[in-house]
C-alpha cells in the first residue's frame, strides 16, 4: 500500500507499507492514568449482577424469622444510645461471618476482601452501591464488642428455627472433639517459671552437662533424649496462652484448641458445641459438652412444642448418648448414668477388670458393654461415625477453619458457634430448596432439567395407560420416547 502526496506540480511517495504490515501507534500506560474519571455517572450505568439464589433464599429466611430485629435487641447493650458514627450493624456483622462458613473463609481479613469482591455477597449484606464495605478491623472490633453469650443465643436462635421445620428431635445425641491449629508458633513458647525461652533452655542444660558451646546438631540430641519435654505445665506461648501443645492426628505437635461437637442423630444437626485447650481429655470435656447440650434441647422445647403441634423436640433433654472408645472411663459412665442417661460408648481393650469396693462403676460399665453389642448399639456407632465426621468436614475442612487466624479462646469459640449456625442453617436451606451451600447451586440448572424431563416421562407414562384401552391408540411411541429420555437423564 502506498500513500501520495501531490506538491507543486511533482507527485511524492510520504508511506509505503504492505497492508499487513501497517504500523499503529502504542498505547501508553500514562496517558492511560491522566484519563480523567467522569464526575457524574448515571445511576443506570452502575455495575449490577444477578443475586445469588443461595444468598437470596437465605436472606428471606432470615427475614421471615425476623432476624436483624433479634440480634439487634441482643447486642442493644454493648451500643451508646447516640453517639460517634453508625457501626457496623448486628445483623450484617453475623452475616460476614456466615459468609465465612459459605465462602470456606478462615480469616476476618478475608472475608472483607470477598465481600468487597462480589457484588452478590453485596447484596446479601444489604449494602447500597456507593456504600463501602467493612473492613477486617471494624469486623474484629465489633466481635470483640458482642458477647460469647450473645453468640449463644443466636446459636439457639437457630436451633428453634431447626425444631420449627422438624430438623431437631434432641432424644439421640453423638458426641465427638477434634483438633483447631492455634495462631501460635512452637518455637515462641518459653517456660511458665523463667520465661526463657526454648533454645535458651536448652544451651543452659548442654552447659550443664558440660559442652560450652553447643551447635544446633548437639542441641537436637540433647532434646532427644529429654522425656516430657513439651509438657503443658512447663511451657506457655505469650501471644496466646490458652493454646496447648498438643499432637495432631496427623503426628505433628502444634499448639491447638478442641472444638467438641453435640450432634442429634436422628437430624444431624449440631445442639453443642465448646472449645478447650488442645490437651484436654476427652472424658473431662464430655461432662461440660452434654449438659450443654440438655440445656439447649430442653430451652428450645419450651418455647417450640405446644399443644397444636405436639412434641417436637424431647422436653428433658438426650436421654441417650454416643462416642467412641477415647470417652469410655469408670467415672464418665457412672456420672452418665446418675443422670439418666443411656450410654453406648465404644469400650477399648484393657484386659481383665478388677472390681473390688466398685460397684456403680462395674454395673454402668457392664451395661454399657451389653447396649453397645445389640444391634441397636451398632447401628447408633455407625450412625454416630457418618454424622460427626461430617459435622467436622463442612465447618473445618471445607468451611476453612481446621486453623484459626485468631487468639484466645473466646475469640475461637465466637468464631466457632457461627460457623457452625451456618452449618445448621444449610439443613434448612437443604430441606427447602435442596442445596445446603452457594457451591450446590453450581449444577442447578442441570438438575431442573432432569426434574422436567422426569415430570414429562411421568405425564407420557399416565396418558398411555389412560388410552391403552383406545382402538385408536394401539401404538404409541410412549415407551421409545421414555427409554430415551431415561438414557439422556444417566
Amino acid at each position: 500500500m502506498k500513500v501520495w502526496i501531490r506538491v507543486g506540480n511533482k507527485d511524492g511517495v510520504i508511506h509505503s507499507q504492505s497492508a499487513y504490515t501497517a504500523g499503529m501507534a502504542m498505547g501508553r500506560r500514562a496517558k492511560q492514568r491522566r484519563h480523567q474519571e467522569e464526575f457524574w455517572v448515571a445511576h443506570s450505568e452502575l455495575p449490577r449482577t444477578v443475586a445469588h439464589p443461595f444468598y437470596e433464599r437465605l436472606n428471606q429466611v432470615l427475614e421471615e424469622r425476623r432476624f436483624d430485629a433479634f440480634v439487634e435487641q441482643q447486642c442493644e447493650r454493648f451500643y451508646a444510645e447516640a453517639m460517634g458514627r453508625p457501626s457496623l450493624t448486628p445483623g450484617r456483622y453475623f452475616r460476614l461471618l456466615l459468609i465465612g462458613y459459605f465462602e470456606g473463609i478462615d480469616g476476618e481479613r478475608g472475608i472483607a476482601w470477598r465481600a468487597a469482591d462480589s457484588l452478590a455477597l453485596r447484596q446479601f449484606l444489604e449494602l447500597q452501591l456507593s456504600e463501602a464495605p467493612p473492613d477486617h478491623s471494624t469486623i474484629s472490633r465489633t466481635r470483640r464488642l458482642i458477647a460469647v453469650e450473645t453468640h449463644q443465643a443466636v446459636f439457639r436462635w437457630v436451633l428453634e428455627l431447626l425444631a420449627e421445620t422438624g430438623l431437631l428431635k434432641g432424644k439421640t445425641v453423638g458426641i465427638d472433639a477434634t483438633t483447631l491449629e492455634a495462631n501460635a508458633a512452637m518455637r515462641s513458647i518459653v517456660r511458665r517459671d523463667t520465661g526463657e525461652g526454648y533454645e535458651e533452655f536448652l544451651r543452659q542444660l548442654a552447659e550443664e552437662s558440660g559442652i560450652a558451646t553447643p551447635t544446633r546438631e548437639q542441641l537436637a540430641k540433647l532434646d532427644r533424649k529429654r522425656a516430657k519435654k513439651g509438657s503443658n505445665d512447663d511451657w506457655v506461648n505469650p501471644h496466646d496462652p490458652e493454646a496447648e501443645i498438643t499432637q495432631m492426628k496427623d503426628g505433628r505437635t502444634h499448639l491447638a484448641y478442641k472444638a467438641e461437637h453435640a450432634v442429634d442423630l436422628e437430624t444431624g444437626a449440631v445442639v453443642a458445641v465448646t472449645v478447650s485447650g488442645g490437651a484436654a481429655g476427652d472424658t473431662e470435656t464430655i461432662l461440660e459438652t452434654l449438659p450443654q447440650a440438655g440445656e439447649h434441647i430442653a430451652e428450645v422445647a419450651c418455647t417450640t412444642n405446644h399443644e397444636e403441634v405436639g412434641e417436637r423436640v424431647q422436653p428433658e433433654g438426650p436421654i441417650e448418648a454416643v462416642t467412641d472408645k477415647g470417652y469410655h472411663s469408670n467415672d464418665t459412665l457412672t456420672a452418665l448414668a446418675e443422670a439418666e442417661v443411656r450410654t453406648y460408648i465404644s469400650e477399648p481393650d484393657r484386659g481383665r477388670r478388677h472390681w473390688q469396693n466398685k460397684p456403680e462403676a462395674q454395673q454402668a460399665v457392664y451395661s454399657n458393654r451389653r447396649r453397645i453389642h445389640g444391634e441397636r448399639g451398632k447401628q447408633l456407632l455407625r450412625r454416630r461415625g457418618e454424622l460427626l465426621e461430617r459435622s467436622f468436614a463442612h465447618a473445618y475442612e471445607t468451611g476453612g477453619l481446621r486453623r484459626v487466624y485468631l487468639r484466645g479462646r473466646e475469640n475461637v469459640y465466637k468464631r466457632v458457634l457461627i460457623h457452625l449456625v451456618g452449618f445448621n442453617l444449610s439443613l434448612v436451606m437443604r430441606q427447602g430448596s435442596g442445596k445446603g451451600t452457594p457451591r450446590g447451586w453450581q449444577g442447578f440448572s442441570a438438575d431442573v432439567l432432569l426434574l422436567g424431563l422426569q415430570l414429562w416421562i411421568a405425564i407420557l407414562e399416565r396418558a398411555a395407560q389412560e388410552s391403552a384401552s383406545s382402538p385408536i391408540c394401539r401404538s404409541s411411541p410412549v415407551v421409545g420416547i421414555t427409554m430415551v429420555v431415561q438414557f439422556a437423564a444417566q
